[in-house]
This record gives structure tokens, sequence and C-alpha cells, in this order.
């Protein structure tokens, strides 16, 4: 269908911006609700591009994960606008700025993506599988040594410092949303009176998301999984790193079934912490890191 029309110029996308930009993920079939874009606009770079009648048919979005790392995600184009090059172009403008900034370029690239962004000089960290799950599964007991019970606010400073040693993020702003978001969801592990693991989760268009979830080690994961998906009273999906064999299986035993994966990808070099998922069970979502 050729180049991206001219008159079709990229524009800053702003939190009022939501309600229109979420059309777009919805025609896409993804998870994301208007608080989630709202979220994304407010705190991060959204660039679209808005159609003959003003409504958005382009959008993406890069959020900062720190001073050294960005996000790139939402690079949308609605059905009828496809194959103009619009997704292209937007997807460059992020790189740009990225590089621009001089951080690091992270994402979680679709499977049908990945070559595209192995193209433009990404490289691979690790595979994602994401796992929908319809029915529920009861609440792990915790050990003898450790609590699983409810965040509360006085629990963020220390979970955010156990989750940016883990996961290479520096992302308090996320974990202060999902929290807000959805507090019946949001479970933190302790062991000898400190932070041990958590589990964080939210709503979503089509099903609650689960995660991030980041432990010790994949037992209490699991545990922090159990009550997660319990409290969560409809259908879940979890976006697991492929290489946690007990999660998976886990998954598989209560029903799960795996829907698409995704690569974790960056553009530069990562922190340490973020090119293995040792200690990362479940992710916040490709559009959150």
């Amino acid at each position: 269908m050729g180049n991206i029309d001219a008159a079709l110029m990229e524009q800053v996308m702003a939190p009022k911006d939501a309600e229109g930009a979420v059309q777009l993920s919805i025609e896409a079939g993804w998870n994301q609700t208007i608080d989630d874009w709202r979220f994304m606009l407010a705190h991060g770079r959204g660039l679209g591009v808005r159609g003959s009648e003003e409504q958005w048919i382009g959008s993406s979005v890069t959020l900062p994960l720190g001073d050294n790392l960005s996000w790139i995600s939402m690079v949308l184009v609605a059905r009828q606008y496809r194959r103009r090059g619009i997704g292209t172009r937007l997807l460059r403008r992020c790189i740009d700025a990225v590089r621009s900034s001089g951080a690091v370029a992270g994402l979680d690239a679709t499977e049908l993506g990945r070559p595209v962004y192995l193209r433009l000089g990404f490289r691979d960290l690790y595979s994602i599988s994401r796992w929908r799950l319809s029915n529920r599964s009861g609440a792990a007991a915790p050990s003898a040594d450790r609590l699983i019970r409810p965040v509360v606010p006085a629990d963020l400073p220390s979970l955010v410092s156990f989750d940016t040693a883990r996961s290479g993020m520096q992302r308090e702003p996320v974990l202060r949303y999902l929290c807000a978001q959805s507090p019946q969801r949001a479970f933190v592990a302790e062991s000898s009176g400190l932070i041990a693991g958590y589990v964080l989760g939210r709503p979503g268009h089509a099903a609650v998301q689960v995660g991030p979830v980041a432990s010790e080690n994949e037992e209490l994961a699991l545990a922090l999984m159990r009550q997660a998906v319990a409290a969560a009273q409809a259908a879940v999906i979890i976006d697991v790193p492929d290489r946690h064999e007990r999660v998976r299986s886990w998954l598989a035993a209560q029903g799960a079934v795996r829907q698409r994966g995704f690569t974790r990808m960056v553009l530069g070099e990562p922190p340490a912490s973020l090119a293995s998922p040792g200690a990362l069970f479940a992710l916040a979502g490709p559009e959150l890191g």
C-alpha cells in the first residue's frame, strides 16, 4: 500500500488520550485497560498517529525503568492502516529517543515481531511464555519460617529495593501503580523479618494479569502465585520465563494453556540482573517490563 501518508504525522500522546488509545489494544486482542494506558502515557513517552477523523490509528510508548533503561511497547497500528510503514516509523522514533537519552532499550517481542527487532540490532536475552488459566487453584500454605500476607503501604520501600536487585529495573512507579490497582492481589513473603518474595497483579481487558513475581526460590514463587491466582477469582494470564520448569509444570497441571511466546530483547548492554530471569518468576507484562 506504499509508504506512510504524508498527512499522517506523529503526535505526542498524553494521559487524556488513553480512552482513544485503548481501542488499538482491544482491536489487537491485547489485555491493557484504560488505566494501564493512562499510567504509561503519564510516566512514559507516548507517540502516535491520528487518522483523518482524529482517531488514534498508531501508537508507541517508551517507559523509563531507571536512568539507564527504557522499555518500548504498545507499537500498534489500526488494522485498516497497516502496511503503510506507520508502525516501523513509530518504532524507530522510540529507538532514537532511547539512544539519545543514553539508555539501553528493552522490550518483549512477539514471535512475529522478533525478526524485525533482530534486523534493528536487538539481541535475545531469554524466552517467555504467556499462560492462561481459566480455573482457580487453592492458596498454598506458607512454610513455617515464612509468612505470606497482603502487601501494606509500609512494605513499598523494601519491596522496591528487593525488586530492583533481582529484576535489573528501577520501576518504583510501576510497582506502586500495580499495588494501587489491585491491592487484593498483592502479597509479600517474609523470612526472618525480611522480604523473601512478592507477587502483584492487576485487572485486564480480557483476564487478570498475575505478575511480577520475584522470590528467593521457585518453591516460594509457586506459593505466591497460588495465593494470587486464588485471589483473582477470574481467568488469569501469567508471563513466565521458560527456564522456570517447575512453574511451567505447575501451570500445565492446573489446566493452563500456553497462548503465545515472547522474547525479552535489548539494544545495548543491559544490567546484569536483567539478562537472566533467575529470581524473576513472572513478568509484569510486555508493556511494563
